[in-house]
């Protein structure tokens, strides 16, 4: 039975030209995340995937990891087609290591010989077969980081774009200008996990906060929805300061950018830290210093019927319930065919269909691929 690193090199293609520069010595430097790191031949970059054969760098094509049915709420998009399916995908990789990562079996490949997950060759013709079988509305990338395996989650996108799909990333962001330029004519949607804004804590999980920011602020220039989400883990990243500066920043770029704070529970490596888990006055605390730095749209998750309101969309004007929510579960949905509100016409920003469509389902389930 060959290895992990031997299947994984199997299923390379060459990395587009635009996402790394040849040095000397048959180096290479890749633009695929914040890293940028420069790799001598026949050695891997940090997420353990993109690596330098012969002075040319290889990067993952050609398999999944992972594939399954989600909401999109779960993903978590809140003001982005609300109740459609969102058909996930994911690979191997990750250029970060988070401690608490729930896909830690895909992203931590390579990196920890417990992470195991089989991989399953396909196209990107199959993965948008089985998406439009499910009645998927949505294609993601996810469960390892998208932005470094962005060639082949580009060549699916292309498939998916020309079969009506919307497309999306979920991603913590550790971009460079180069890879969101890239990505960005056959995108959408964009999530950003913000885990916290501290530098010292990003070096805890192996990257850097700075490409973190910039990524924000441009993805939301380029015009791709963008949501941020931040799993709020008492004693890291729940200082009331670090808080408001978290949120601060997000409101500067714009007050209309929805945040959402999430409750962590342990997994991976704090699997056994339960008396860390997020209590719903924690997060109902972090709410309001969201409120107080001008952000309009905030949503508190993972505690279903825990938080108050705070599951919900509301009018910024007038306080009108505009889509009401139980976890993934859409209960109630009042904006106008033209995402507004109906009760004073505010505008609220997203991306909405004309027409709600019941869903198909609030609660992830497998989707085994066709190939």
């Amino acid at each position: 039975m060959p290895s992990l690193q031997i299947v994984l090199d199997r299923q390379v293609q060459e990395a587009d030209p635009n996402l790394y520069e040849t040095l000397g010595n048959n180096r290479v430097r890749c633009f695929a995340c914040g890293h940028c790191c420069p790799i001598p031949e026949g050695q891997l970059g940090v997420c353990k995937v993109r690596y330098n054969r012969a002075g040319t760098l290889y990067v993952p094509w050609g398999y999944t990891a992972a594939t399954q049915c989600d909401p999109v709420e779960k993903k978590p998009f809140f003001h982005a087609h609300p109740g459609a399916l969102a058909y996930s995908f994911g690979m191997m990789g990750c250029d970060l290591h988070c401690a608490y990562c729930q896909n830690w079996v895909t992203s931590q490949a390579l990196r920890d010989p417990n992470a195991v997950s089989p991989i399953h060759k396909t196209s990107p013709e199959n993965l948008v077969r089985d998406a439009l079988r499910q009645r998927a509305k949505i294609l993601v990338s996810t469960y390892n980081e998208p932005l470094i395996t962005s060639e082949w989650a580009v060549e699916v996108f292309k498939a998916a774009r020309a079969s009506g799909l919307i497309t999306g990333f979920v991603s913590n962001g550790n971009g460079t200008p180069q890879v969101l330029e890239y990505v960005r004519p056959h995108l959408d949607l964009y999530k950003v996990d913000l885990k916290s804004f501290d530098d010292r804590h990003y070096h805890e999980l192996g990257g850097r906060i700075a490409p973190i920011l910039d990524s924000i602020r441009r993805i939301h220039q380029m015009g791709l929805w963008l949501e941020i989400v931040t799993l709020l883990i008492p004693g890291f990243n729940d200082d009331p300061d670090e808080l408001r500066q978290l949120t601060e920043f997000i409101s500067n770029i714009s007050p209309d950018i929805p945040w959402h704070v999430t409750a962590f529970h342990g997994d991976y490596k704090m699997q056994n830290d339960v008396a860390r888990d997020t209590r719903p006055d924690d997060l109902l605390q972090a709410v309001e210093i969201g409120r107080q730095s001008g952000l309009r749209y905030i949503y508190a998750g993972n505690l279903p019927g825990q938080v108050d309101q705070w599951e919900d969309t509301r009018c910024p004007h007038c306080n009108e319930t505009l889509i009401e929510r139980y976890g993934y579960l859409i209960k109630k949905y009042r904006l106008s065919p033209n995402g507004s509100c109906p009760a004073c016409a505010t505008a609220i920003p997203g991306r909405w269909a004309t027409k709600f469509q019941p869903q198909i389902t609030s609660h992830p389930f497998l989707a085994t691929l066709i190939t």
